[in-house]
């Protein structure tokens, strides 16, 4: 059965730096590309980064040279590390199964997601 579980999320300040991290149960990893996304109330949910099996690595352009996405197959866990985070970036972020092109899988399934603030 998939788990999502999403973590790191809280309150920073403009220009500071979080790291998310996405706990992935079973063999996902080795089976799935995997996506950050992210969804504010009443907007639709975005693509932010998403990383193949190989290690391919492809950003929004909103994002791009501020957000990374690594995975760690060995802990089943994949991380975004956001820096120089804007106030714009604050919503809630998911991660999910994508094909290798960055759509979610559909799957019935969303974790709960982790609420990141930027905020002085």
């Amino acid at each position: 059965q998939l788990q999502l579980v999403e973590s790191g999320g809280g309150l920073v300040q403009p220009g500071g730096s979080l790291r998310l991290s996405c706990a992935v149960s079973g063999s996902i990893l080795s089976i799935f590309a995997m996506g950050w996304f992210r969804q504010s109330p009443g907007a639709q949910r975005e693509l932010v980064a998403h990383i193949t099996k190989t290690g391919t690595t492809n950003y929004a352009d909103s994002v791009k040279g501020r957000f990374t996405i690594s995975r760690d197959n060995a802990k089943n866990t994949v991380y975004l590390q956001r820096n120089s985070l804007k106030v714009e970036d604050t919503t809630v972020y998911y991660c999910h199964p994508t094909s290798v092109g960055g759509s979610p899988m559909p799957l019935n399934y969303w974790g709960q997601g982790t609420q990141v603030t930027v905020a002085s």
